[in-house]
């Protein structure tokens, strides 16, 4: 430890500033329609998923592998500053993402930017390309495939085993099998996506020079990593829960149980074999799934197309960003700060904007976008009277009349919201 120096110092706070976005704009994964179809409450869903990231972070390092050294060559050249580069464009494209409320995938927004920092730096001889295309392309095309499929078919399988089932038991018995599957997707997100970030620090290192090529993860790597992770998963990305558990399909206790079996069976598979998969798409892919196998369901398909366009224009735009970043820190130390205040401006706008339009875990199963309210408006209005005076006789007049338009929202929570 003490040989790391700054700028490696700073890379690794940054990587794991990477992890605590990639923790709240993921915990939709696990959690969007446990919430949804309301098995448990939003804020114990996500506490429970917090503690499971953290566990799955030790259970495996073979993603970690993949990253630090299977998609960059460790020997090409690259520097700590570059890598700093890639994770400005990851950062900055998953909060413009998470602001949206897009499941986009951090995964590859994290692979983006590392290639697009890396060929900017040093070429093309610094990125392993079949790495890239059998580890990263070709499962991000099969994934959201087979997790779909699968999650169709377990959603058929679910309403023909519990046909002759009562309605509220089948929907408590699936509720209490969901809070088993998000558990089991929960802690495959931490298997999966914490390596990555385990990955990025170690390649840190030895790009540093602090560790040999081809070292493992040291165990406070694991650690801080998973820790950054739970942290982020724990405040909940409320925006995309909504997306994931709403928005695609109208989820039932069935739908969601078969829907996290699927992805969570998809995606530990995925990280025995060190395939570096983004569990967004496979997550996004069973929910549709699941609107598939469900007859009478409806899918959102004009949704489900922009969520695919976003997955498209993930890695690339990532990549743009980093390039531009990693071309600006080459020119010194001047450079690396620049990039990182461009880091903390777009950090702080997103907040900001997030503020003006807030999603939280009171508003997440609301039907209408979260802080829209209509404030009671009194308008004073002339309304004729006719009046009866004496039989026969009448007079006419007005009467000054106060209304009040109607609220949108219950006052009390929405001065709360407003509030805060």
């Amino acid at each position: 430890m003490e040989h790391i120096t700054l700028l490696i110092g700073v890379v690794i706070a940054t990587a794991l500033v990477f992890d605590f976005t990639n923790g709240f704009h993921d915990t939709a994964n696990a959690m969007a329609t446990t919430i949804a179809t309301k098995a448990m409450a939003p804020r114990v869903a996500v506490a429970m998923s917090a503690v499971l990231n953290l566990a799955g972070a030790f259970l495996s390092i073979e993603v970690a592998k993949t990253i630090s050294g299977g998609i960059i060559d460790e020997g090409s050249g690259i520097r700590p500053q570059v890598i700093f580069a890639g994770l400005i464009g990851a950062i900055v494209w998953n909060l413009v993402t998470w602001l949206a409320g897009l499941p986009s995938s951090s995964s590859h927004a994290l692979f983006g930017g590392l290639i697009g920092a890396t060929l900017a730096a040093v070429g093309t001889h610094g990125v392993h390309g079949d790495a890239v295309v059998m580890k990263v392309l070709i499962p991000a095309v099969a994934s959201p495939l087979v997790a779909g499929l699968a999650a169709a078919a377990a959603t058929r399988l679910t309403y023909r085993v519990g046909r002759n089932a009562g309605e509220h038991t089948a929907r408590r018995g699936y509720r209490a099998g969901q809070i088993a599957s998000a558990a089991l997707v929960s802690l495959a997100h931490g298997t999966n996506d914490a390596q990555k970030t385990m990955g990025v620090i170690t390649l840190t290192l030895v790009t540093g020079g602090v560790l040999a090529p081809g070292s493992t993860p040291p165990v406070w790597v694991i650690l801080s990593a998973g820790t950054a992770m739970a942290l982020g998963t724990y405040l909940g990305g409320w925006r995309i829960i909504r997306t994931l558990g709403r928005g695609l399909t109208d989820v039932t206790p069935q739908q969601g149980f078969a829907a996290q079996t699927a992805a969570a069976t998809v995606i530990l598979a995925s990280s025995h074999l060190g395939f570096a998969l983004s569990t967004t798409h496979v997550c996004s892919g069973a929910v549709v799934g699941s609107g598939l196998g469900r007859k009478g369901a409806v899918v959102r398909w004009g949704l489900a197309g922009r969520i695919a366009l976003s997955w498209l224009v993930t890695l690339p735009a990532a990549a743009l960003v980093a390039a531009g970043a990693a071309l600006l820190a080459d020119r010194g130390p001047w450079g690396v700060v620049a990039d990182g205040l461009v880091g903390l401006v777009v950090c702080a706008g997103a907040w900001a904007l997030a503020r003006r339009r807030r999603v939280d875990h009171r508003n997440v199963n609301a039907d209408e976008p979260a802080g829209v309210r209509v404030a009671p408006v009194a308008l004073p209005v002339a309304v004729p009277l006719t009046v009866p005076v004496t039989a026969g006789a009448v007079r006419t007049g007005t009467l000054a009349a106060t209304i009040a338009a109607p609220a949108t929202a219950a006052p009390k929570q929405a001065e709360k919201e407003a509030a805060l």
